[in-house]
């Protein structure tokens, strides 16, 4: 099996905000595979005990971004509402699928409104935003009437193709690196400890609501007091961190992280030749984020991957990924 192959499975399932069962099912049966015993929460997360009385939370997210119908034009196109905060100048030309309340699904692509150039020579000059924006459906329809002969309805639910590319020299390229790439990172702990036979006092937690802000507020065993939070790290102009390192995240928009956590941290990252980057994001936030401000009495910490073109066509690298899972073990000890 290719060492890659659950994270390129688990991108294969669409799993937008709202829309996270199947996802959450693929992690319960590889947890369960790999001979722990998973839990739902009532949310609909998955968590995991790898030994007893857990103290320790590590946590990502396995929602991604998306879209949803929130209305059908007199043409035949649909209006969509944003499933979390997706690009819109990078999704427009995306293939989608459309997932009716049956279960039936469609396809289609994300453009603007009149997007031919040869009718409209102001198209590069419009505003990218849903008000401007449609998605085309793969059917011969010109009217709503046409549409609702199909079962499309507002709520149904609208997944962008991914794209996964692992490319000889390291590089993984995809849509929804953030946070599926996080997930791998936890796959890769809960194998590793059970194939080495450690039970360790350390709860895995994959929440499902993390993109609209509520994923990590509750469900952790009541024994936590640290939340280690794994996300994708930011590449930018006002960042430092890149691919192939793991970020250390010092502050993000919700304000710092704890300072002795995150000291420990890069204490371990140096002792054990772990390339790292600490960093402040400027516009972010998490479910360590989302943790503290539901009260959680945690201490909270956040590092990841570096994770190009965040919220578009992503890209990270494996040394990036290792780099994670190595300070994470380090941390566990």
């Amino acid at each position: 099996m290719n060492k890659y192959n659950t994270l390129k499975e688990l991108i294969a399932i669409d799993s937008p905000t709202g829309y996270t069962d199947n996802a959450s099912k693929y992690i319960f049966d590889l947890l369960t595979n790999y001979g722990y015993s998973p839990e739902y929460t009532n949310k609909g997360a998955v968590k995991c005990a790898l030994g007893p009385n857990p103290t320790l939370a590590i946590a990502g997210h396995v929602d991604t971004l998306g879209a949803i119908v929130s209305g059908i034009k007199a043409d035949g196109t649909l209006a969509f509402s944003l499933l979390g905060g997706l690009s819109l100048t990078g999704a427009e030309g995306e293939y989608v699928k459309i997932v009716t309340h049956s279960g039936k699904t469609y396809t289609g692509t994300i453009l603007i409104n009149n997007p031919s150039v040869h009718a409209n020579n102001e198209k590069e000059k419009t505003q990218r935003s849903i008000k401007n924006m449609h998605i085309r459906v793969d059917a011969e329809v010109y009217s709503k009437e046409d549409v609702e002969k199909l079962g499309i309805e507002v709520g149904d639910i609208i997944c962008v193709d991914v794209k996964y590319q692992e490319l000889e020299n390291g590089f993984i390229k995809s849509r929804f690196l953030d946070n599926k790439a996080g997930c791998y990172v936890l796959f890769e702990l809960a194998r590793r400890l059970k194939k080495e036979g450690k039970e360790v006092p350390v709860e895995i937690f994959f929440s499902n609501y993390e993109e609209v802000g509520h994923g990590g507020t509750v469900g952790y065993a009541d024994s936590i007091e640290e939340l280690l939070v794994i996300d994708m790290g930011v590449l930018g102009d006002d960042c430092q961190g890149n691919e192939v390192s793991c970020s250390i995240c010092a502050k993000d928009s919700s304000g710092p992280y704890d300072y002795n956590f995150r000291k420990k941290l890069v204490d371990l990252a140096q002792q054990n030749n772990i390339p790292y980057k600490v960093d402040v994001y400027p516009h972010y936030g998490s479910d360590g984020s989302a943790a503290l401000r539901a009260g959680n009495d945690f201490r909270v910490a956040l590092i990841g991957m570096g994770v190009a073109a965040s919220h578009g066509t992503e890209r990270t690298h494996i040394k990036g990924i290792e780099a994670t899972i190595d300070l994470c073990l380090a941390y566990i000890g």
